[in-house]
């Protein structure tokens, strides 16, 4: 009960008083501690909740091999972006702490809603620039402007940040599954 009262006084300020009426008409169960965790109070077991396991240990160990070196080098990176530090610390700092999170299964929704919203804004960045939504095949383009895995990257594109999208909004949408400390904590 108390959740629902802080979502009240939270809410109580940002909302007109006509559309608070209205909205008090209504119950909501959903609305409900498991919000924490996704935005369906279900917890698969199986081979639907091993799957989920699969995808949120990947996408969360990704999200530490991303975030780890771009908070290490922030000054850096916020020049090569041309973005101020503290917004790419805010960034870095969701994917890092965002790929804890989402490896443990510990309040998945709000671990995965920063890093999609960093997400967004790489691809607004990359879209900005003019990036292609996917790259040229690397073996077609020149050597002397790509140099593999091991050389200084692959080409420009929004690809993988649109599918880091998709992948944030299945596991906030379907939950982390049985298999994780929301399961514990917020399953019945």
């Amino acid at each position: 009960m108390i959740y629902q009262f802080g979502l009240g006084v939270a809410l109580s300020g940002a909302i007109p008083k006509e559309l608070a009426f209205f909205l008090a008409e209504f119950n909501f169960p959903q609305l409900s501690p498991h919000l924490l965790s996704s935005l369906s109070p279900v917890y698969p077991d199986g081979f639907p909740g091993l799957a989920l396991l699969l995808l949120r240990v990947s996408l969360g160990w990704l999200f530490i091999l991303h975030g780890y070196p771009k908070i290490t080098h922030l000054r850096r990176w916020a020049e090569s972006l041309k973005t101020p530090v503290f917004l790419c610390f805010l960034s870095a700092a969701s994917m890092l702490g965002g790929g804890i999170f989402l490896i443990i299964g510990f309040v998945t929704l709000l671990a995965t809603l920063p890093i999609l919203c960093s997400m967004i804004f790489a691809i607004y960045l990359h879209i900005s620039g003019s990036k292609p939504f996917v790259a040229q095949d690397p073996y077609l383009i020149p050597q002397e402007q790509y140099q593999g895995a091991l050389g200084q990257g692959e080409p420009p594109s929004w690809e993988k940040a649109f599918m880091y999208c998709v992948m944030l909004i299945a596991i906030a949408v379907l939950g982390p599954g049985a298999y994780s400390l929301d399961a514990l904590i917020f399953g019945s």
